[in-house]
């Protein structure tokens, strides 16, 4: 039993991390450029597998031929919507659930989505 119940909890690990919401950049290059960074959409350098977090909530990743940024931000789906609502936390990246009379408690969440 416990072997079934490991097996399903990496399966759905796997699900989850498949189902991130990913953008790809092209690295533009240029013939006789040696430079080995990456350019972002708001003109930072970073230098060749470096990793950096956006303001937008996104983790990026610098490979030589392109930049890979996928979002941080879990969405709650699975709640009371009739007795909850979620707040973004932008400063943490984060969705909470909370009740809708009674916003210091939070509301039990069974499903999220990337």
């Amino acid at each position: 039993m416990n072997v079934l119940l490991g097996g399903f909890v990496i399966f759905a690990t796997f699900v989850t991390l498949c189902n991130a919401s990913c953008s790809f950049m092209p690295n533009e290059r240029f013939p006789g450029d040696s430079t080995r960074e990456c350019t972002d959409l708001k003109g930072n350098k970073h230098p060749i597998n470096s990793k950096w977090q956006t303001d937008n909530c996104e983790r990026c990743t610098c490979y030589e031929t392109e930049i890979i940024c996928c979002t941080l931000i879990a969405t709650p789906v699975g709640y009371d919507k009739n007795k909850c609502q979620r707040i973004f936390k932008k400063e943490e990246c984060k969705y909470i659930v909370v009740e809708k009379k009674n916003p210091k408690k939070t509301c039990p969440i069974d499903q999220w989505i990337l």
